[in-house]
């Protein structure tokens, strides 16, 4: 038997609206001890362990150290069945070495509770079917957490997926970049560097002439293109050969198949580099594939629900003639089912991954901003949940966007 609900998005929008504002004060608690304990990828254990507890307190059904993650989570509310979608969200919370939150996911880990919590709440009073989970995924700045819990089974429940970012404007139509990293090894052997060198296999001349090598193919790569890395170890002293040096390098592009053509140029760089100066090399590229470009779907329904708090957006034509830059994880999401990922202006002219940035992630104006946002994002839920015709045309969109070939 077809359930008819009775609720319009007016009367939903209420019960979200209320709910988060509601709650503002305890994210905001949350926000700001998670900026003032940055933990980097891999080790959120305090972050994760503070989400976690708090969506317990909530009332979710909470299983921690999920899908091949120690610190990852997920928080359930609701039912599978037929007469309802089931809504994915993600809260992400790693920091950046040296830098804290200057990505913001103090903000995104805080846009997920409210987003969830707005969703339980409607589900609570009766007007809407369904199930919301709350995926808490570590690991976005290595570019890996998302795909290594996708390949382990999360996600396989649900319908749609939601999240949000933070940033020095507003962009729905973000066109984040594929990317592919490689962790580079050159063995040589070691020599006193003043009195034989002649008998030293420099390692470091070879790393050297790699980085010399990529910074010249640069001028020979498309636009949108990106090759860039750091030295991880360049000797041990001054007066030694280095018989080992190491290097880590990313490769973006604005799609998956750039990146592996890309690949190959870079990878001859290395070998290159290895033959003319007779180290040995060693590549090792990431082994849980590609992070890909983010599939863009349509933002009205967000877009409309921001713009309702004053806030500008630019064409979507604009936005995606102007790609920032930027990779993400939940690309590969994008490609598996239909997702959006909208960033928001916290009020900051600075650029993500400075320290200005970091400061602002802070500030009550970005918390704000981070509320109205999440308002928006959850008033998309409640479209995909109330309204069946909305989810098909959503998922039609994302059927024909996103050929078979290239599903997850």
């Amino acid at each position: 038997m077809t359930v008819k609900l009775q609720c319009d998005p007016a009367e939903a929008k209420e019960i979200i609206y209320s709910t988060i504002d509601g709650l503002s004060s305890e994210l905001r608690e949350i926000s700001l001890d998670l900026h003032k304990n940055p933990e980097i990828s891999l080790q959120e254990h305090r972050s994760y362990k503070i989400l976690a507890d708090y969506m317990e307190k909530k009332g979710f059904k909470v299983t921690r150290q999920v899908y091949g993650m120690e610190t990852s989570f997920r928080a359930e509310y609701g039912e599978d069945g037929s007469e309802g979608r089931s809504i994915g969200i993600c809260s992400e919370y790693d920091a950046l070495p040296g830098l804290g939150h200057a990505c913001g996911h103090n903000l995104i880990a805080i846009s997920g509770l409210a987003s969830a919590l707005a969703v339980k709440a409607l589900l609570e009073s009766g007007k809407a079917l369904g199930k919301v989970v709350l995926y808490g995924t570590p690991s976005e700045e290595l570019l890996s957490g998302k795909i290594i819990m996708m390949n382990n089974g999360a996600f396989k429940d649900i319908d749609v997926c939601l999240m949000l970012h933070p940033s020095n404007q507003n962009r729905h139509y973000e066109s984040f970049f594929a990317l592919q990293d490689v962790k580079v090894e050159y063995h040589g052997k070691p020599s006193h560097a003043g009195g034989a060198p002649w008998n030293g296999v420099n390692a470091l001349d070879a790393i050297c002439q790699a980085w010399v090598s990529i910074g010249l193919l640069r001028q020979q790569l498309q636009g949108q293109d990106r090759v860039h890395g750091i030295i991880t170890d360049g000797g041990q002293a001054p007066n030694i050969i280095p018989s080992f040096t190491s290097g880590h390098f990313y490769v973006r592009s604005s799609s998956a198949a750039r990146v592996d053509e890309i690949k190959q140029k870079v990878d001859n760089c290395f070998r290159a580099a290895a033959l003319a100066t007779g180290a040995e090399v060693c590549t090792k590229w990431r082994d849980i594939g590609t992070c890909k470009s983010k599939c863009n779907l349509s933002y009205t329904h967000s877009a409309k629900y921001l713009e309702e708090f004053g806030e500008k957006l630019q064409t979507r034509q604009s936005q995606e003639a102007n790609p920032g830059g930027a990779s993400t994880d939940f690309g590969n999401l994008s490609y598996a089912f239909p997702s959006i990922h909208p960033l928001f202006d916290i009020g900051t002219a600075e650029f993500l991954h400075t320290a200005g940035f970091a400061n602002a992630t802070h500030t009550e104006q970005a918390h704000k901003a981070t509320i109205n946002a999440s308002k928006a994002l959850s008033m998309v839920a409640a479209h995909t949940l109330l309204d069946k015709s909305f989810y098909e045309s959503t998922k039609q969109e994302f059927e024909t966007t996103v050929p078979l070939n290239m599903r997850n």
